[in-house]
């Protein structure tokens, strides 16, 4: 036996949490799946200084408690649990969490994007603590210092490049004997007095004190000789991946996994599924744009039904 839903949210984060507010907020009593990570990827920052209203900043996982508790006073219910499956061929449409069966008017799709890590202990450790993978949300705690940034494509070179504003000098650490970024972005950087590229190594460990980042142990790719490098803060370039697995072949998408969207709206390939925050936001990934999209969402969602959906299937 299935449970009908009017609206499913599926991801939680500032997009998931803002359109189960707005949601709630125009009685549509959503039901939202947390998934994985319950707040998303800032419950692994720490301190958030560019969300508006909180002039002495704030912690990532207290303002996405903040958050929930905001939709949760307005009705939103919440599992803490991921959805597996889905089938929008037809409506309603169909949500499967493991062998539960979900069907619901309409959904909201806020599962989000994933930086890219390199997979070794010291990482996770420092992660918060000089480890970061946004440049926007974290390069001003490293005024005056020296940093790395991991990566050569575009990503790494514009996220370099913010950095100068405020390191003293910003090691860009790619494992090739040549960058893949555009030519223009190569010229940027190499023109720019602040930025050094360390070609042809791989960072082997982060090296800290237990509480901080000290320096990472670079490895030359082509003999394996290794060195210290002595900073305070290493930066991950090397992409994001959206979280999207579950919508191959259901929701059209860009050729790196992207939603695609109807701009200026938040609907999808799917009349009736929306998508909101980092999984249909390759440019921007920041929370208070989440937020914002996770509104439009919500909006969008509100509207249709009522223009569609008259009365709940059973």
């Amino acid at each position: 036996m299935s449970k009908h839903e009017r609206l499913v949210i599926v991801g939680s984060g500032p997009a998931g949490y803002t359109a189960a507010l707005y949601a709630a907020r125009a009685n549509l009593q959503p039901l939202l799946f947390e998934g994985m990570q319950p707040g998303g990827q800032l419950t692994i920052t720490s301190e958030v200084e560019n969300f508006p209203g909180f002039p002495e900043g704030i912690l990532g996982p207290e303002l996405m408690e903040k958050m929930k508790k905001q939709a949760e006073r307005f009705g939103t219910r919440f599992e803490a649990s991921e959805i597996t499956r889905v089938d929008f061929s037809q409506r309603p449409f169909k949500l499967w969490q493991d062998d539960t069966l979900y069907t619901a008017d309409a959904v909201i799709v806020a599962t989000g994007a994933s930086a890219k890590w390199l997979q070794i202990p010291s990482e996770k450790q420092y992660q918060g603590r000089g480890v970061s993978a946004c440049a926007t949300c974290d390069g001003f705690f490293f005024r005056g210092v020296e940093i790395a940034v991991v990566g050569g494509g575009d990503t790494a070179l514009e996220e370099a490049s913010f950095l100068t504003k405020y390191a003293s000098k910003v090691h860009v650490v790619h494992r090739r004997g040549e960058l893949r970024a555009s030519k223009i972005m190569q010229d940027r950087a190499r023109k720019n007095p602040k930025i050094e590229l360390v070609l042809n190594a791989v960072v082997d460990e982060i090296l800290g004190d237990g509480k901080a980042v000290t320096g990472v142990r670079l490895k030359d790719t082509r003999d394996g000789s290794t060195r210290e490098l002595p900073l305070k803060g290493v930066f991950m370039g090397i992409g994001h991946e959206p979280n999207t697995g579950i919508f191959k072949g259901q929701l059209e998408m860009n050729e790196v996994g992207y939603l695609a969207v109807k701009a200026p709206s938040t609907a999808t390939s799917v009349p009736g599924v929306f998508a909101a925050g980092d999984v249909s936001d390759p440019h921007y990934r920041q929370a208070i744009s989440a937020a914002g999209t996770g509104c439009s969402a919500a909006i969008d969602a509100e509207r249709w039904l009522g223009e569609h959906v008259t009365e709940s299937w059973n």
